[in-house]
């Protein structure tokens, strides 16, 4: 079985809870349709260490420059204080390549707003951390922003930062990493607190 890379941009700064549930999710085979197909491949501006907003530390594995979207089945772009700065245009010009070639890219809070300065929300649904904190990009695609935690169109998932689950829940579903009932199992359990179908599942799978 051939095994697909979902790229997790990471930088200094990046707000690590946001991407977690769902690199979580891709990394343990668990009610997966198809355990081990992906893996997470970390990507940084170089291959030098950074430090998230939690302070861990983390070593990417490969850098913006070498990254393909042929060879990537998603980019996830995490929330940071360093889209604010304008320290990582070079991956809105990334991301912008992915989108043209139709490989996904997922972007939350603050890599929201980092897509619609770059022009890349204009003629797409889209939500972000609310819609003042977009509209101050000068972006003119105001008019297509949807007031729900995450939305997927066009192959961007974009996502507020208070909807780290919801922004896993669109990844999972798009990289059709597990079936509906575990999807919902999945959600029920992280978004409610609900695990009875989550520990259904546990147990008719062991």
């Amino acid at each position: 079985m051939r095994q697909h890379s979902v790229h997790l941009f990471v930088f200094d700064s990046m707000a690590d809870w946001e991407p977690a549930l769902a690199i979580a999710a891709i990394n343990n085979p668990q009610f997966q349709q198809t355990p081990g197909r992906f893996r997470v491949v970390t990507v940084g501006l170089t291959r030098d260490p950074v430090t998230t907003m939690g302070g861990i530390r983390i070593l990417p594995d490969v850098t913006l420059a070498e990254l393909s979207p042929v060879a990537s089945a998603m980019l996830i772009l995490p929330g940071g204080e360093s889209w604010e700065a304008g320290v990582n245009q070079t991956a809105v010009e990334v991301a912008r390549a992915f989108i043209s070639t139709g490989v996904p890219v997922a972007a939350i809070c603050a890599a929201t707003v980092a897509l619609a300065r770059a022009g890349l929300l204009d003629n797409r649904r889209h939500t972000g951390n609310d819609r003042e904190s977009l509209a101050v990009s000068g972006y003119a695609g105001r008019a297509l922003y949807t007031d729900t935690p995450a939305v997927i169109d066009k192959h961007v998932i974009t996502a507020s930062g208070l909807a780290p689950v919801d922004f896993a829940r669109e990844i999972i579903r798009t990289l059709n990493l597990y079936n509906n009932e575990a999807l919902e199992a999945w959600y029920a359990l992280f978004k409610r607190g609900d695990a009875a179908r989550f520990y259904d599942l546990a147990r008719s799978a062991a």
